[in-house]
């Protein structure tokens, strides 16, 4: 009886570990298999941001190149030489990090305009993604980050391709240079007004409209070529906008816009070139011109340090000077109350990366009452233009910068300024 119910203890516990150990499994299985779950799915409870596409705009001697992202992202670029052994052409490739690709981005992405070969794009691992960009000649590049929305500039140069120039039948005329190229950026434009005056006055029309009028002034007065950035009412970044500069071979950048404040009887001209600062006013106005909020101001201020090396700030800012005073001179003769607010520094985005000089014009403030009457009025923006026009004649002559026209940039300039 005693060895029964030994038996049966033995037989009870070994039921009861059995039990223990299926029950046991009937959880595990199904707990390794949501780990299982989690791990293949956890890239995604990362939020992932999308890579949507890829734009460029080139030449022979400078490539810009365009990476818009869902949100904001870290990135790192790399710069990988020649290697002879493996065959490989130069590369210059940028991670970004907690990032997927678009399935709707096509590539690679031909360029070949003998500075890049290809832009490509590829998921290296489940939180990268890495584009690359296979090169040619490259001598030095930049890259930094914009926001709202979020992408990644990459600034590629090189040196310029050398083309033969033929014999000319006939001696240029030496009060003209159609080889010389300035571009006339309206601010704003198609789905984004600027600023608007307080009886519905938009800035994007009066701005189109004085570049349009200054641009035929220089064609027929001085003979240069002239690029506008937009001759409609369409909607262009602002990246875009230099890259259009910089990729048309410019010799000068005007950015042409009206200024705007909440105390309505602030008004004047001033001119901005790209530099930093720690006016508030100049700060303000560099976060409503470049789309974003105020604080973020400061962090383009630090993408300015690394791009400031290659920047034509002298230069930008005798330009800047020479149509101040213009504007300014020109004005005050011929309207009362017209107000200096000189020449400032400033970090406007549509001033990165400019490889000529190049500056922002305020020509006047719409919100200011009696400042937007006189910007509806044809003869006053005919005014503004001819003025920028004789600030432009200035500068020529300051810095004899029509190269191979001597006489025009002293002689014309002087007697028609």
């Amino acid at each position: 009886m005693q060895n029964g119910l030994r038996m049966l203890k033995k037989t009870s516990i070994w039921l009861v570990l059995i039990f223990f150990l299926l029950w046991a499994l009937t959880l595990l299985n199904p707990f390794c298999q949501l780990q299982a779950s989690e791990r293949s799915f956890g890239v995604g409870s990362q939020k992932r941001a999308l890579v949507k596409g890829i734009r460029y705009w080139s030449n022979s001697a400078y490539t810009r190149i365009v990476i818009d992202i869902e949100r904001e992202v870290t990135y790192k670029d790399h710069l990988l030489r020649k290697d002879v052994k493996l065959k490989k052409p130069p590369r210059l490739y940028i991670d970004i990090k907690t990032a997927k690709l678009s399935p709707h981005l096509k590539q690679p992405i031909p360029i070949g305009d003998g500075l890049l070969k290809r832009a490509r794009a590829g998921q290296y691992n489940p939180t990268t993604v890495r584009v690359v960009l296979d090169l040619e000649s490259v001598i030095d590049y930049k890259t930094f980050l914009l926001t709202d929305p979020f992408r990644i500039v990459i600034d590629v140069l090189g040196r310029p391709t050398r083309v033969k120039k033929k014999k000319a039948t006939k001696p240029p005329s030496p009060q003209r240079s159609s080889s010389f190229k300035v571009v006339i950026d309206p601010g704003h434009g198609g789905e984004d007004p600027g600023a608007i005056g307080p009886k519905g006055l938009r800035e994007k029309d009066v701005v189109l409209k004085i570049a349009q009028i200054l641009g035929d002034k220089i064609k027929k007065e001085l003979g240069w070529e002239v690029i506008l950035t937009r001759e409609d009412d369409r909607f262009i970044p602002l990246e875009e906008r230099t890259a259009i500069a910089n990729t048309k071979g410019g010799d000068l950048f005007l950015s042409v816009h009206a200024n705007a404040s909440k105390n309505m009887r602030v008004h004047g001209i001033e001119t901005y070139f790209l530099n930093f600062t720690t006016d508030k006013d100049a700060l303000r106005l560099a976060a409503r011109e470049n789309g974003v909020s105020p604080e973020r101001i400061s962090d383009l201020q630090l993408i300015l340090y690394d791009l400031m090396l290659n920047a034509k700030v002298n230069e930008s800012c005798h330009l800047a000077e020479c149509v101040q005073r213009s504007l300014v001179g020109r004005l005050k003769r011929r309207y009362a109350r017209v107000k200096d607010l000189g020449v400032k520094q400033g970090p406007f985005v549509v001033l990165f990366g400019a490889k000529m000089p190049s500056i922002l014009i305020e020509v006047s403030f719409i919100s200011n009452p009696m400042e937007e009457r006189r910007l509806k009025d044809e003869r006053y923006l005919n005014e503004i233009a001819t003025a920028i026009l004789n600030g432009l004649k200035r500068y020529a002559r300051d810095t004899k910068m029509v190269r191979g026209q001597p006489s025009w940039s002293i002689s014309t300039a002087l007697s028609s300024s």
